[in-house]
């Protein structure tokens, strides 16, 4: 008989600040994601912890009474890890450790950690290795405590320091190892890129966890790995998919998320080149997620980021079977109608409408709502592409209508 798993979820204490820049709303959105985030790399969320600042302090991130109070409850509930919803720099995670007897993390940590969880092949994992050396080597120092001469006194003399300065080689030894090991592989993915002959290239884009494998899995009649946890997909999958005859390549993508770790961008470079060179993008969204004009803008910066503003985009809205709206009961005349409220029809009239009719979509990858719709949006714009490549061809693609009437009579 096959033994339960039994998985033993860590402890942990989440922590944000509200700044001048972070309202306490945004704060609680961004906690919810890192509770999130904390459960796809295996810990439970047992308290959240936030304070009022101006900006963070230089020294411990946090002011000293909030660290003390931190500290009380770590050991009075055998709290093992706290993660902060911020990068802190190698002197403030030093600085905590040294008072808060736990593993202390930030958000790109354990961005990195779930990144090398979900690593398979040996490209992601050379991807993920190169992100983690370049984030660890400014904060070696930290590692060796028990070595610093600052201490001075008996035992404290002698060769400590080279002793950080050795593992401080070793580490950029290593980065440079892999940044060798990338630039070969990204040499033959170019390769296999322009293997792909002139087929009309189409990428899906959009934040983790919006349904983007669960779509190329409905459209592309693939089998890519899904599951409702954030950064399911790390390897791009290309795809050949057919829609009326007219062949294409779709390439499911690593997802975007906010204040996503520059280590991760710049290693997964190449997996992003999959985007860079896509004819269309499909950018995806969960419209059922309450923060989701959030995640749109956050995928458009990085997008610009890595130079990839200027594609032909249609906007996908996937998850209309899950979406809800508040509602005001109509003897209420205190609750102000706010964006919360709206319904989806009333969410189409806003900005959305202004995308253009032919570039929003609203759909449901799960249940094939409006698939119809979104296949026949798909192939005009495929076809676009092509013919304005290959003039010649455009009587071997007719129009979608067209072709499902030469599909009928045959």
């Amino acid at each position: 008989m096959l033994e339960k798993e039994v998985i033993n979820f860590e402890k942990t204490a989440i922590v944000g600040i509200v700044t001048q820049s972070q309202s306490e709303e945004k704060l609680t959105e961004y906690l919810d994601e890192l509770e999130f985030l904390t459960f796809t790399a295996g810990g439970q969320v047992v308290k959240r912890f936030s304070q009022k600042m101006d900006k963070p302090n230089p020294k411990t991130f946090l002011g000293t009474g909030k660290i003390d109070e931190i500290h009380h409850y770590v050991k009075e509930n055998g709290i093992s890890t706290i993660i902060f919803d911020d990068e802190l720099t190698p002197s403030q995670q030093k600085n905590i450790s040294k008072i808060i007897d736990c593993k202390i993390l930030d958000r790109t940590n354990l961005i990195l950690d779930i990144f090398a969880q979900r690593a398979e092949t040996s490209y992601a994992r050379t991807q993920v290795e190169l992100a983690q050396c370049i984030y660890l080597l400014p904060r070696l120092s930290g590692l060796w405590t028990h070595l610093e001469r600052q201490k001075g006194g008996i035992g404290m003399r002698g060769p400590g320091e080279t002793e950080i300065e050795t593992d401080r080689r070793i580490v950029r030894d290593r980065i440079s190892l892999l940044r060798e090991k990338i630039k070969t592989i990204d040499k033959q993915m170019g390769v296999q890129r322009s293997n792909r002959g002139a087929m009309v290239r189409v990428a899906l884009v959009g934040y983790t966890n919006v349904g983007k494998s669960t779509l190329m899995n409905a459209i592309g009649k693939s089998d890519v790995f899904v599951e409702n946890k954030l950064f399911a997909t790390l390897d791009t999958t290309v795809r050949k998919v057919v829609i009326k005859n007219l062949p294409f390549l779709l390439s499911d993508t690593v997802g975007f998320i906010r204040k996503l770790p520059t280590q991760l961008v710049d290693s997964f470079k190449s997996t992003l080149d999959e985007v860079r060179e896509a004819d269309l993008l499909l950018h995806v969204v969960d419209i059922s997620h309450p923060d989701f004009e959030d995640h749109i803008a956050s995928v458009n910066q990085i997008l610009l980021d890595i130079k990839a503003g200027d594609k032909p985009v249609i906007m996908v809205f996937n998850k209309i079977d899950a979406y809800r709206h508040l509602t005001i009961d109509e003897d209420d005349l205190m609750t102000e109608k706010t964006t919360k409220h709206y319904t989806l029809e009333e969410w189409k009239s806003t900005w959305m409408s202004r995308v253009g009719e032919q570039n929003a979509l609203f759909i449901s990858a799960t249940n094939k709502e409006n698939f119809e719709e979104f296949r026949e949006r798909v192939y005009e714009a495929v076809r676009q592409i092509h013919i304005t490549r290959f003039p010649y061809n455009k009587f071997l693609y007719p129009d979608y209508k067209d072709a499902i009437e030469k599909e009928e009579k045959e």
